[in-house]
């Protein structure tokens, strides 16, 4: 599972010129689910993303976490981070789950985040949405769920646990 996380002032998305979800302070959490992701995937982004320390406190140093700034997630899922770019001119997505296995993930992705103590607003999955953000810093970073996987799969040596 694949998540770009931007901090935002604010952010909105919008389904047929009809906004659906908003929030203020907080991140966006833009989410790939590849094919053969699940539970495990699930319970490290719900524990990960909440306690990523990307606020700044009062020194001004990023130093606070989503979960210590209260602040909201608007949590969109976006199949195309899964792209692969690699060969030709057409992405292709192959890596990523087919919908009828994706969009169960990503409510239990929504439901993981409810359950450790964040706000969390959605986007429509499947739909062509349209979002608007505030990027605050900018501050933006990548998740990979399977980072340590992949790492080793290419033949270099495994990340140490942290």
């Amino acid at each position: 599972m694949i998540a770009v996380l931007q901090r935002v002032s604010r952010a909105s998305v919008s389904v047929d010129g009809r906004q659906v979800a908003a929030i203020g302070r907080g991140l966006l959490a833009l989410a790939g689910i590849g094919s053969g992701d699940g539970r495990p995937d699930i319970d490290w982004m719900a524990r990960k993303v909440p306690e990523l320390r990307l606020f700044e406190d009062e020194a001004g140093k990023m130093n606070l976490s989503l979960r210590e700034l209260g602040g909201e997630l608007l949590l969109v899922s976006q199949f195309t981070l899964l792209a692969d770019c690699r060969r030709g001119r057409r992405p292709s997505f192959s890596d990523a789950a087919a919908p009828e296995a994706a969009a169960p993930l990503f409510e239990e992705l929504a439901s993981a985040f409810r359950g450790a103590g964040v706000a969390v607003r959605t986007g429509v999955f499947r739909a062509t949405m349209q979002v608007e953000l505030v990027n605050d810093g900018p501050v933006t970073i990548l998740l990979d769920s399977r980072v340590e996987e992949k790492v080793s799969r290419r033949g270099n040596p495994k990340l140490p646990d942290r």
